[in-house]
């Protein structure tokens, strides 16, 4: 269902200013008889692209060391979907990421992310973080440094609920001075032991059903079920969901159907069916 209400229903913020401007520009020609007087809508406003500095350090700005290469890391039922980022733990998490976003946000297609990188012209500091294997783009064209506002709400929900799931460990671009929303990185040093727990809690999760072939969400009191044994979801963040219902991903091998109003904190019972 997310993957469907995606493709019918959404329009990119970037491509609804620009049809908007190209309606209006339409409409007054319209109304000046397509004399050529009429004066053309203006284009929506871009930020200006940062100037690019070279980064000369040897460790990145999350205190990783810098490398020459890393990994390719296929995410499991998204296609063709991959990054390059380093093994291990910090691959796990960056993978839970992306997993989340392409069932959750965005199907992601081919080419979407980057990852690791051996050019050191960064905008802000946070992208050297790339050249250590320990941060990840998303759509980085349509979510560029500076520009904000590019997730709707009920995307922000989600998230917002990711960072929760890695309790710390990551951070998102859209929480930094200058904010680049399509950045997400490791946002504690090697050999943090809150990185390993995290990454074993999410291998756990996998294991248990509730990654790769099971829908139940982390973090309902009553373990990793509602009532009645349905799958459970727990909602981080303040506030509560949009009234507008949400479709909300579970695994590759999974999709929930549609998620009801609920409260913060409390778990809401998904009905999940097999992909096909």
């Amino acid at each position: 269902m997310s993957d469907v209400m995606t493709q019918a229903t959404r329009i990119g913020r970037r491509r609804f200013l620009v049809a908007g401007a190209g309606v209006a520009g339409g409409a007054a020609l319209v109304a000046g008889g397509m004399s050529g007087t009429a004066a053309a809508a203006p284009a929506p406003a871009v930020p200006a692209a940062p100037a690019a500095e070279e980064w000369r350090d040897r460790t990145s700005a999350n205190g990783w060391r810098v490398v020459a290469s890393a990994p390719s890391h296929r995410v499991e039922g998204a296609g063709g979907v991959h990054f390059t980022a380093l093994d291990g733990d910090v691959a796990t998490v960056l993978t839970h990421v992306v997993r989340r976003y392409h069932y959750e946000i965005h199907t992601l297609g081919a080419g979407e992310i980057t990852g690791h990188t051996t050019g050191r012209a960064v905008a802000a500091p946070y992208e050297s973080n790339y050249l250590s294997g320990t941060a990840i783009a998303i759509r980085p064209l349509l979510y560029p440094a500076r520009a904000r506002n590019g997730f709707f709400p009920h995307e922000l929900v989600v998230v917002r609920d990711i960072l929760a799931d890695l309790e710390g460990v990551v951070k998102w671009g859209g929480d930094a001075s200058t904010p680049k929303e399509s950045h997400f990185q490791i946002d504690v040093r090697p050999g943090d032991s809150g990185l390993r727990r995290v990454a074993a809690k999410l291998r756990g999760w996998d294991g248990a059903g509730g990654g790769r072939g099971g829908c139940a969400r982390a973090g309902s009191p009553e373990g990793r079920q509602g009532p009645g044994g349905a799958p459970a979801l727990t909602v981080a963040g303040s506030g509560a969901l949009p009234r507008t219902p949400l479709s909300f991903g579970c695994g590759p091998w999974w999709v929930a159907r549609a998620v009801p109003r609920a409260p913060v904190g409390r778990p809401v019972p998904l009905s999940c069916a097999g992909r096909s």
